[in-house]
């Protein structure tokens, strides 16, 4: 038997190569074939599910439905998570303060905090008060899962009818969620949160509880919150023993307490009694002929003079308290009496002064609003007006109302250039120019540049272009570096709020609160150190032993060198002397402050300071619309000088550090490097130093003109701006 030759190794990987693409040929073609048989079967398995006619639209719509519904859901859970953030796991536990206020005197001011022990339940209430609250603030209470789209809908029509708002929308439950939670403020967000956050409240509580705790915890004007201290104040009884008409009239104080509250407006307030009584009967609590004896005898506060109460201050000082209380400031107490700096003649003083700017130039100016705080030099708050009429709105604007500053921010821009580069110095000369950052370009009123000046001129002149320039060179040729510096050192120096890096922000463009600018300034007035607002001087527990100090619990902190401090103070202290603020100088007091205005006048400021006390001083509008040509140096400054003439009485006035006339003379005669070239400007902002015979003469030369500007004008602030408008699609009108 002959033996096969050997397979050549090519003629086997051939022969496996064929066979294996007819496998690969013969699979593809039986999974195509599979493929086929199975869409075929898929297919006629769905001709079952196919709909005609109608039963066709009504999937169609159901599934339109589950569409728009989850991505509703999603929605709806990305606006919930917000308002669901301002809660806790022990919400109710950390609400339990019960704090008595004291002012700087010992005397009590006022009492804070929302008690959860339960010594006045529910049903110690007169059924005539709880009726009465239903009736007029939420018939279908206990019919609603917190939002009552009936009870708003018909609020809609009663106030389309009226002309105005004559019923409000909101359930029980929203507006305890507002006083748990919220603030007053009136705004699009504010309201979605208030509505989850009733949802969520209905969900933890009862109705009852949650009824319980909106008569606990409402405003009724005089300073007293809930229903039980209302009954006191106004009554001089328990809640308890409420009557028929005194209930009626404490239940219309829900609406408007400062409007309505009988030792105010006693007319008033009987009118407003007698809606809540025809409330009743319109939600069948009561007959006609149940409310006739209280219609007939209306309810008669107790004879008590027209008081007012620092709410404002009280409210701020509280949240000061829970947040000390929360860094276990005062270990587990939960009673406490808290003495503050409060001087309650200055408020009264400070809320009549800003009352009476605004009607006597209020329509003027085109102003509805304003805020004012005073504090000592060391951050202690002795007066708060967060705006005109805490009854109709208790939105502070003094520690709440974030605003843009205008030019009263250049002394930040002023202090981060003195710190980073020690050469530069109040006569130091700087030169007033035109300069760009990209298509964004500041200019001063009247479209024009001065040249070279001092750079204490350019402050008190609030010149434009200085601040901006500054920037640049702060960070070495870099704008967004130098803006850096001047955050940090703005954030140093007490600005809580995060300062939104434009190319503008030197000049004003961030947003600031009233009471930050205070604090910020109070740097200033006290040699460099921090001062944050506090309102907790001392505080003791419910047996009277002091378990915080603030001057103890609270050492300072050095945050700007002293030199630096002096020098600012020196050109603070011109801005008021020959600048924009003159309105609000002192007789034989030193002042250094700084006007500022911002564009389209929508802001218009004062922040100044002596050597006793600080105080910032705003006035706007709610809704940012503009004023009538309102400049820093007009409205504020004359509130500023009225409300400041009256704290200084009977203090023992301290200096200025760095603006007595001891240190105007050493820096008028201090020469740097470059002083011998004084004349001719260096490039930048710093261009060498003044020898003091010349910088007498420019200050000469200055009086010279002023006295001229003053014969000519008719009085209006030097630094009155222009509104923002765009030249050439480059230029912009920066707002001194």
């Amino acid at each position: 038997m002959s033996q096969q030759p050997p397979i050549p190794l090519m003629t086997r990987i051939k022969r496996g190569a064929l066979w294996f693409d007819a496998w690969l040929n013969s699979a593809l073609f039986q999974s195509g074939r599979g493929l086929a048989g199975a869409w075929s079967w898929y297919s006629e398995k769905l001709t079952c599910l196919r709909f005609r006619g109608p039963l066709r639209g009504i999937l169609d719509l159901t599934s339109e439905a589950t569409t728009l519904g989850t991505v509703g859901g999603i929605v709806m859970l990305a606006l919930a998570l917000p308002a669901f953030r301002e809660t806790e796991d022990d919400w109710l536990k950390t609400q339990d303060l019960a704090v008595t206020f004291l002012d700087r005197y010992g005397q009590e001011v006022g009492r804070r905090g929302l008690h959860l022990d339960d010594s006045y339940k529910l049903e110690d209430f007169p059924d005539y008060m709880i009726k009465a609250a239903l009736a007029t603030e939420d018939r279908r209470f206990y019919d609603h899962w917190g939002i009552d789209p009936i009870g708003t809908f018909r609020a809609v029509l009663v106030n389309a009818q009226g002309g105005g708002v004559v019923q409000g929308g909101s359930s029980i439950t929203q507006q305890l969620a507002k006083n748990l939670f919220l603030t007053n403020e009136r705004s699009l967000e504010r309201k979605i949160k208030e509505a989850f956050l009733a949802a969520w409240l209905e969900f933890h509580l009862t109705k009852d509880e949650i009824l319980k705790l909106y008569l606990d915890r409402a405003y009724m004007g005089g300073g007293a919150h809930g229903v039980v201290a209302a009954a006191d104040y106004y009554f001089g009884k328990p809640a308890k023993e409420l009557t028929l008409a005194e209930s009626a009239m404490l239940a219309g104080l829900f609406k408007a307490p400062t409007k309505y509250a009988p030792h105010v407006n006693l007319p008033a307030a009987r009118a407003r009694a007698n809606e809540v009584l025809r409330n009743m009967v319109e939600a069948g609590f009561l007959t006609e002929g149940q409310i006739q004896t209280a219609r007939r005898n209306p309810a008669t506060p107790v004879n008590r003079e027209r008081e007012t109460t620092p709410d404002f201050y009280l409210d701020w000082a509280f949240d000061q308290v829970k947040s000390l209380a929360a860094q276990k400031k005062f270990g587990n107490e939960r009673v406490l009496i808290v003495k503050t700096p409060l001087d309650t003649g200055l408020q009264r003083h400070t809320e009549e002064t800003l009352e009476n700017m605004l009607r006597q130039h209020g329509r003027q100016y085109k102003a509805g609003q304003g805020a004012i705080v005073v504090m000592d030099v060391d951050g202690a708050v002795r007066t708060i007006v967060g705006g005109r009429d805490y009854g109709q709105s208790q939105f502070n604007r003094a520690t709440g109302g974030l605003r843009q500053p205008g030019s009263s921010f250049k002394p930040f821009v002023y202090a981060a250039a003195l710190t980073t580069n020690p050469k530069l110095r109040p006569n130091s000369i700087v030169v007033d120019r035109p300069i760009c950052l990209g298509n964004w370009c500041p200019q001063n009123y009247g479209r024009s540049f001065s040249g070279s000046m001092p750079l204490v001129s350019a402050l008190a002149r609030s010149i434009n272009s200085i601040p901006v320039i500054m920037s640049v060179e702060i960070g070495k040729g870099n704008a967004k570096a130098g803006r850096a510096v001047i955050v940090d050192t703005a954030k140093r120096m007490g600005l809580t709020h995060p300062l939104t890096d434009s190319s503008s922000l030197p000049i004003g463009a961030a947003e600031v609160t009233p009471i930050d600018m205070a604090a910020s300034y109070a740097v200033f007035a006290n040699g460099g150190k921090r001062a944050d607002p506090y309102a907790a001087w001392e505080v003791r527990n419910s047996s009277g032993e002091v378990i915080y100090r603030h001057d103890r619990d609270t050492p300072p902190k050095q945050v700007l060198d002293t030199r630096v401090v002096h020098d600012m103070n020196f050109m603070l202290n011109k801005v008021v002397e020959e600048g924009t603020g003159k309105r609000a100088a002192l007789e034989g007091i030193p002042v250094a402050g700084k006007t500022g205005t911002t564009n389209g006048y929508k802001d218009a400021w004062f922040v100044g300071f002596t050597g006793n006390l600080v105080a910032s001083v705003w006035y706007g509008n709610d809704d940012s619309s503009p004023m009538n040509d309102m400049t820093g140096g007009t409205l504020p400054a004359m509130t500023w000088h009225e409300v400041m003439n009256l704290a200084h009485q009977n203090l023992e006035i301290r200096p200025i550090p760095g603006a007595s006339p001891a240190n105007a003379s050493r820096i008028a005669s201090a020469k740097g490097p470059a002083a011998d070239q004084a004349q001719a400007p260096a490039q930048g902002f710093l261009a060498g130093t003044l020898s003091r015979k010349s910088y007498e003469v420019l200050g000469g030369i200055g009086t010279l003109f002023q006295s001229v500007d003053r014969s000519v004008t008719t009085g209006k602030a030097s630094e009155t701006p222009r509104s923002s408008a765009a030249v050439d699609g480059r230029r912009q009108v920066a707002m001194p």
